[in-house]
C-alpha cells in the first residue's frame, strides 16, 4: 500500500544565529559561530564560561507582561519559533478545520530555569513562597500546550523526550501521526534553554563541555582532533508538517518531504556511545530502507556532531560502516559548529537547516575545522558553505541513554 507523503510548509527559529529564518540562514551560509561568554549568570566559579545564547530575545513581543511571568524561557523560545513557522506557512486558520492539526513539540531539559529559581527561592524563603505556576513552567508538555492554547489548535498536543534526539524523534512522531490519519498538519519541533547555572554546572562536572573560555568562537568544532566538548546552546526550531494532499490543495509552498524515521537503543551506557556503533548503523540503514532508497541515494549527512571526542569519533566510524566506499565522497557537516548544541532542540532546528540546503542548493559547513583526526576521516564541509543539488539527506540525532534516531529527508519532485 502507497504511504501518504508528509511535506513541510513553514520553518520558525529562536537561535543563537538569528531569532528568525533569514537571519539564521544569513548566519549559516556565513559561517557564523553564536557562541560567547556567559551573560545570563555569572559563571566565573565553572569550568565551562561559554554558551550559544540566544540574543536580543523579548519574550514581550510575544506575550503580554503578566504571561511572562507566567511561563518558562523554553516557552517562550517555542512559541515565537511557532509564530514564524505558522506564518511561513501560509496557513490560514480562520478557514481551517482547528481539529486536523496537531502540537507536537518536545524539550530535552524543559523549564529548568524556573525550577532553578524556585528551589533557590525555597532555601531561602521557605516552600510556602514557591510561584504556583511552577509546575505548569516546568513540564515540558506545557510546551506544546502553550502553543495550541494560543493558536486554538485541538488536533493533539504531545511531547517525546529522548535526551538531545527529542526534537528528531519529535519530527519523526509527527509523520507517523499524519500518516496513520490523526492530523492533517502538526506543528512540531523542539525547543531548549538550559544555559542556567545548574544546566552549565552539571554538564562541566561531567566533563562534557568544552573549556575553550579564552576562545569561544572556535570552541565548537566538530570533528576536529583539538576538539574538548561540546558548547551548550538555546532556542527553538518549529517545522509545520503536511498531509501532501492538503497542501496541494491549499496551494502551499513545499520546502521538502519528510521520507522516514527510525528508532534504536544502544543498551549500552548511560552516557557513553557503544564504540562499535552497531544500533546507531542499524537506525541509519532502517530510515534509509523506509525512504525506498539505498545508502547509494544519500547525498549529505547532517551530522549529530557535538564536539566531543566520544561522539564524533563513534558517528564517523558508523558513517563509514554505512556508507563504505562512498563514505569519503558524501559531504557532512555539523551546524553545531555555529550554534553550539541546543540539547534536545538540535535536530529541530538541523532539520531547519537541512530544508534551507535543499531550497539554497547549499550545504552549510562546520566551521573551526582546522586539524584532521584520522578517527574521523570524512568530507566535514570545512569551515565555507558549499554549493550542491541535494536531494536526499539523512539526519541522525543522538542522545544519553543510547538513543539513536534518523530521518531522511528528500527535495520535494512532484
Amino acid at each position: 500500500m502507497e504511504r501518504t507523503r508528509v511535506v513541510i510548509t513553514g520553518l520558525g527559529i529562536v537561535s543563537p544565529i538569528g531569532n528568525d529564518v533569514p537571519a539564521f540562514e544569513a548566519g549559516l551560509a556565513a559561517g557564523v559561530s553564536g557562541v560567547g561568554p556567559i551573560t545570563r549568570f555569572d559563571a566565573s566559579a565553572i569550568s565551562c564560561r561559554i554558551a550559544g545564547e540566544v540574543k536580543g530575545f523579548n519574550p514581550e513581543d510575544y506575550f503580554e507582561k503578566r504571561d511572562v511571568a507566567r511561563t518558562d524561557r523554553v516557552q517562550q523560545l517555542a512559541l515565537a519559533a511557532a509564530q514564524e513557522a505558522l506564518l511561513d506557512s501560509g496557513l490560514d486558520l480562520q478557514a481551517e478545520d482547528r481539529e486536523r492539526i496537531a502540537v507536537y513539540v518536545t524539550s530535552g531539559i524543559g523549564g529548568g530555569a524556573s525550577f532553578e529559581g524556585e528551589v533557590l527561592q525555597v532555601a531561602v524563603k521557605g516552600p510556602s513562597r514557591l510561584s504556583p505556576f511552577l509546575v505548569p513552567k516546568l513540564l515540558i508538555d506545557s510546551i506544546p500546550s502553550t502553543i495550541a492554547e494560543r493558536f486554538k489548535l485541538y488536533g493533539g498536543t504531545s511531547s517525546v523526550v529522548s535526551a538531545c534526539a527529542s526534537g528528531t524523534q519529535m519530527l519523526g512522531e509527527a509523520l507517523e501521526s499524519i500518516r496513520r490519519g490523526d492530523a492533517d498538519v502538526i506543528v512540531t519541533g523542539a525547543s531548549d534553554a538550559a544555559v542556567t547555572i545548574t544546566g552549565i554546572g552539571a554538564f562541566a562536572n561531567m566533563r562534557a563541555l568544552s573549556t575553550r573560555n579564552d576562545d569561544p568562537g572556535h570552541a565548537s568544532r566538530p570533528f576536529d582532533k583539538e576538539r574538548d566538548g561540546f558548547v551548550m546552546g538555546e532556542g527553538a526550531g518549529i517545522l509545520i508538517l503536511e498531509q501532501l494532499g492538503h497542501a496541494l490543495a491549499r496551494g502551499a509552498h513545499i520546502y521538502g518531504e519528510i521520507l522516514s524515521q527510525a528508532v534504536t537503543s544502544d543498551a549500552y551506557h548511560m552516557t557513553s556511545p557503544d564504540p562499535e556503533a552497531r544500533q546507531i548503523v542499524r537506525a541509519m540503514r532502517i530510515a534509509i530502507e523506509r525512504a525506498g532508497l539505498t545508502p547509494l541515494d544519500i547525498d549529505y549527512v547532517n551530522a549529530h556532531g557535538t564536539s566531543t571526542p566520544a561522539n564524533d569519533r563513534t558517528e564517523s566510524f558508523a558513517l563509514q560502516t554505512l556508507l563504505g566506499s562512498r563514505a569519503r565522497l558524501v559531504p557532512v557537516s555539523s551546524t553545531k559548529s555555529m550554534t553550539g548544541h541546543l540539547l534536545g532542540a538540535a535536530g529541530a532546528i538541523e532539520t531547519v537547516a537541512c530544508m534551507l540546503t535543499i531550497k539554497n542548493r547549499l550545504i552549510y559547513p562546520t566551521i573551526n575545522y582546522a586539524t584532521f583526526d584520522p578517527e574521523c576521516p570524512l568530507d566535514y564541509v570545512p569551515n565555507v558553505a558549499r554549493s550542491s543539488d541535494v536531494r536526499y539527506i539523512l539526519k541522525s540525532s543522538f542522545g544519553f541513554g543510547g538513543h539513536n534516531v534518523c530521518i531522511v529527508l528528500g527535495r520535494y519532485a512532484g
